[in-house]
C-alpha cells in the first residue's frame, strides 16, 4: 500500500515530499505558535503514524526537518521505516512571530491593535516585532527548496515542516503571488508532493491525507 513509491517516473529527476507536522499539543490551541516549541498531541502522533504504510516504497535519499519539536518528532516517527537519520534545517522552520509568540489572538489584538488590523487585512506584508516578515520566510524557504531539490536528485527527500513553510514553498515553485498563499489548504499530517523534471517542478498532489483521516474533517 503506497502512494508515490518505487522508482521515479520517466523524466522525473527528483521527488520532494512536504509533510506538515501532526496536530500539536493542546497548549498551542488559539495561540500564535511559530518559533514556540510545542510537541505533538496523541492525535498528532497517530496522524503521522497513519502515513507510514502509504510511503513505504518511497525512494528516500534523506529526511529533513524543522528544528521545532512538532516537526522533528513527526520526521522521527517516519524515519524508522527507512533507517535514515533526520537532518535538521532551520530554514524550513515556521515563521517567527516574535513578540506575538505564545499570545492568544485576542491578546495580540489588545496589545497591538493597529498591527493586528494590518495583519488580518494583509498577512504577507506584516513584519512581526522581534520576529520575521513573510518576505524573510519566503527567502529562506526558497533557498532551502533549491538545496533540497539538488539533494533529492535521482530519488526523493521528505521534508517535515509547517503549514506556512509548505504554502510558501508551493507558491514559490508554482509562481503564485505571495499574497495568495492562504488559498492553499495544508492540514496537519498532510502530504504535498512535487516531481521535478530537471528544474521544472510539477505538483503531484496537495494536502493529501489517508482516506480515513480525510473523512474525519
Amino acid at each position: 500500500m503506497t502512494v508515490w513509491g518505487g522508482a521515479l517516473g520517466p523524466g522525473v529527476t527528483a521527488r520532494v515530499v512536504l509533510l506538515r507536522h501532526g496536530e500539536p499539543e493542546a497548549t498551542a490551541s488559539g495561540r500564535c505558535y511559530g518559533k514556540l516549541d510545542v510537541g505533538l498531541s496523541d492525535r498528532g502522533r497517530a496522524q503521522v503514524d497513519a502515513l507510514t504504510p502509504w510511503l513505504r516504497d518511497l525512494p528516500l535519499r534523506a529526511v529533513v526537518a524543522s528544528p521545532r519539536r512538532r516537526a522533528l518528532e513527526s520526521a522521527e516517527r517516519l524515519t524508522a521505516s527507512w533507517g535514515l537519520a533526520v537532518e535538521v534545517d532551520p530554514d524550513v522552520a515556521e515563521l517567527d512571530f516574535g513578540a506575538f509568540e505564545g499570545l492568544r489572538y485576542a491578546e495580540v489584538e489588545a496589545r497591538y491593535p493597529e498591527l493586528y488590523a494590518r495583519w488580518m487585512s494583509d498577512p504577507t506584508e506584516v513584519a512581526f516585532p522581534g520576529g520575521e516578515s513573510h518576505a524573510m520566510l519566503h527567502a529562506r524557504v526558497m533557498a532551502a527548496a533549491e538545496r533540497i531539490r539538488a539533494r533529492a536528485r535521482g530519488g526523493a527527500v521528505l521534508v517535515a515542516s509547517h503549514g506556512g513553510v509548505v504554502r510558501t514553498w508551493v507558491a514559490g515553485w508554482l509562481g503564485m503571488p505571495r499574497a495568495h498563499i492562504f488559498r492553499l489548504d495544508v492540514g496537519h499530517a498532510s502530504l504535498t508532493i512535487f516531481d521535478d523534471y530537471d528544474g521544472c517542478p510539477v505538483l503531484r498532489t496537495s494536502n493529501w491525507r489517508p482516506p480515513e483521516a480525510s473523512e474525519e474533517r
